[in-house]
């Protein structure tokens, strides 16, 4: 099981060595937001299941108390393709802990196997459906996160027009928690809203590794998959 573990990490590295030489060509072509450029501010609640059958083994998820949580999020599109062509559709969303603060990101994708571990494309942000793609890793194994949009049913593909929608009805989604090939359990419901002001706000910025899930740690092979274009696009902020 070792070697398998040391050959997964070192080709995750070799990997994550190569998507930083492709951050740093976006840097220098797109500026300091070189993924996920534009996006839309939301506002809104988590709103926590006060009963779970089945536990994660991750605090985060777990944790029953407070039942409500104020979030901070944004949507965007992954390679800023222009709508209304598709793209991978991204929700960043930022909630508070003991700790600070804790960053959850999801990519569209679909929720089956192999669909949640393959980034998907889509038209508008709902009604997709999103993941952590890479799992967490939890004191009893892996766990992932999705999020499944519950209403609307359907939201533009455009943001500005996403926006308006979401000044008059709040976009609910269901929070779920699985093992990489186990079912989806429900645990709690996220409603948002478009925040006042600004479409975007370039200072807002998402990090999962400064900013882990309370009780969720990375497998090493995630973490250099990861961390070297992290740390390329942590280098071009302004």
């Amino acid at each position: 099981m070792g070697g398998k573990d040391s050959a997964a990490t070192s080709a995750a590295a070799l990997t994550g060595r190569a998507l930083r030489v492709v951050m740093a060509a976006l840097l220098r072509v797109r500026g300091p937001r070189p993924i996920h450029t534009t996006g839309l501010v939301l506002t809104g609640v988590l709103l926590r299941q006060p009963h779970l059958p089945v536990r994660s083994g991750i605090a985060w998820i777990d944790d029953r108390e407070p039942s409500e949580t104020g979030v901070v999020a944004r949507l965007s599109r992954g390679a800023s393709v222009p709508a209304p062509l598709p793209d991978v559709q991204g929700l960043a969303v930022r909630t508070r802990s003991p700790g600070g603060v804790a960053d959850l990101l999801l990519s569209s994708t679909g929720l089956g196997v192999p669909g949640r571990f393959l980034l998907a494309p889509r038209w508008r942000p709902a009604p997709s459906t999103m993941s952590t793609l890479m799992p967490y890793r939890g004191p009893d194994g892996p766990v992932l996160v999705a999020a499944r949009s519950l209403s609307p049913s359907v939201l533009p593909a455009r943001t500005a027009h996403v926006r308006r929608t979401l000044l008059h009805v709040p976009w609910t989604l269901e929070l779920l928690f699985a093992t990489p090939r186990g079912r989806w359990h429900r645990f709690a419901t996220l409603e948002l809203a478009a925040a006042p002001g600004e479409l975007d706000d370039g200072d807002l910025r998402f990090d999962p590794i400064l900013n882990p899930l309370p009780g969720a740690e990375t497998y090493e092979w995630t973490r250099v998959l990861r961390e070297p274009s992290y740390a390329t696009a942590r280098r071009g902020r302004p």
